[in-house]
């Protein structure tokens, strides 16, 4: 990436609305299912679809479910199972975190995870897990002796707006060595805003908006109608704002 360019990374939930933001002009896609519960891995072939479809980075979420980062062993093989897959089908990079109880990086089974992704030439994003740390410094430190090469964060806060002063102390004190990307909460309105705060180069997001479906009949006897006939997908004009915006503060 060039010194002075932003980059967006767009977080989906399927092979469609890949396509949607690829389309709306997002550079790297984030691909997850089960976004009300922070992203859990998606099926083969959603992700192998959206490889074919797609012709900007992928990066999937390797995450066998919602809750909390601390796995068992059967999840840890679903886990290795699910990058070694992600590899074979092109991906350009994984998305992981798993935690100790304590609060710290888990180093060893993170470990392994990036020397698969490494051998099928992928690259790694640590997530949010991240701000579940005890010490996001401490953490950042593990996590870059690790291998991977961006951290997702809202600087231990629930949105980037509200942790953007610990983002730009992590982004100085990180330097060239790893990428530090913000992600939660930001939104056309405020990403000028986290972006002059943070000094973050690359930022994230779902960028989400309700569409009406097209079905013609209702059943008018069931009461929970708005959750059938309103789908939450990614909304093309929010990703050109944005990108607007990023353009306008390279």
């Amino acid at each position: 990436m060039e010194k002075n360019k932003r980059m967006l990374e767009v977080c989906v939930d399927s092979a469609c609305n890949a396509v949607v933001a690829q389309s709306a002009g997002a550079q790297r896609i984030e691909f997850c299912a089960n976004l009300s519960e922070g992203g859990t891995t998606p099926s083969p072939a959603q992700i192998e679809i959206a490889r074919k479809l797609l012709n900007i980075k992928l990066y999937v979420i390797i995450r066998p479910r919602g809750g909390d980062f601390l796995y068992n062993d059967t999840e840890f093989e679903i886990m290795k199972s699910d990058v070694r897959f992600c590899g074979e089908v092109g991906c350009d990079g994984v998305v992981i975190g798993m935690l100790l109880p304590d609060g710290r990086i888990d180093k060893e089974r993170n470990g392994e995870l990036i020397q698969i992704a490494h051998q099928y030439g992928m690259g790694v994003t640590f997530h949010r897990a991240f701000d579940r740390c005890t010490d996001l410094f401490e953490a950042m430190e593990t996590i870059i002796e690790s291998g991977c090469e961006r951290i997702l964060t809202s600087g231990g806060y629930d949105t980037s707006w509200e942790g953007a002063e610990v983002i730009r102390s992590l982004i100085e004190k990180a330097g060239e060595r790893i990428v530090i990307m913000p992600g939660s909460g930001i939104t056309p309105e405020n990403v000028g805003e986290v972006i002059q705060k943070t000094g973050a180069k690359e930022i994230h997001g779902t960028f989400r908006s309700r569409f009406p479906s097209s079905m013609k009949y209702r059943n008018e006897k069931l009461n929970r109608q708005d959750e059938e006939y309103e789908i939450l997908l990614t909304d093309a004009d929010k990703i050109k704002r944005i990108l607007n915006i990023l353009s306008l503060r390279a």
